[in-house]
C-alpha cells in the first residue's frame, strides 16, 4: 500500500456537484493499493496515519500526531498512486490492485484508522468520479509506502 498524507486546515470530497464529506484541521490521506497488499500492510499503515508527527507543539516543532491535536482524517482511495510511467507518455496501472482487493483493504484502512483515532474516517466513494480539495497546511506532504517500510 501507499499512502500520501497531507496535513490540511480542511479538505473535502464532492461528487455530483455535491458536497459528500469534510473535514477541519487533520490529514487528507490519498490510499494507493497493489495487488499484493494484506492486512498486515494496513495495520502497519494505520498505525503511521495516527502516530506520525507532522503538528506543531507549543514551539512550533512538528512533534504531535493527529490524535496529539484531535485532528479527523479524510482517506480517498487513489489508483493512479501505483501509476507506472516507465514507457511512452500514458501512465499504465496494471500494479493497482484490482477492485476486488482494493475495495475491502481500503475499507479495512479506514476502520482501522478509525479504531485507533476514536472517531470515524471521512471518506471518499470508492471509483467515483471526485473532486477533492484542501488547504494543504504548511505545506507538509509525505509518502509512505508500506512495502518499502517508509
Amino acid at each position: 500500500m501507499r499512502i500520501v498524507i497531507q496535513r490540511v486546515k480542511n479538505a473535502s470530497v464532492t461528487i455530483d456537484n455535491a458536497l459528500h464529506s469534510s473535514i477541519g484541521q487533520g490529514l487528507l490521506v490519498l490510499v494507493g493499493i497493489t495487488q499484493d497488499d494484506t492486512e498486515a500492510d494496513v495495520k502497519w499503515l494505520a498505525q503511521k496515519t495516527v502516530n506520525l508527527r507532522i503538528f506543531d507543539d507549543e514551539n512550533g516543532v512538528m512533534n504531535r500526531s493527529v490524535m496529539d491535536v484531535a485532528g479527523e482524517v479524510l482517506a480517498v482511495s487513489q489508483f493512479t498512486l501505483y501509476a507506472s510511467t516507465k514507457k511512452g507518455n500514458r501512465p499504465s496501472y496494471i500494479h493497482a490492485a484490482g477492485h476486488d482487493l482494493a475495495v475491502p483493504l481500503y475499507e479495512a484502512y479506514c476502520a482501522e484508522v478509525g479504531q485507533l483515532l476514536g472517531k470515524e474516517v471521512k471518506q471518499g466513494v470508492f471509483g467515483a468520479e471526485m473532486h477533492v480539495a484542501l488547504v494543504n497546511d504548511g505545506p507538509v506532504t509525505i509518502i509512505i509506502d508500506s512495502h518499502l517500510k517508509e
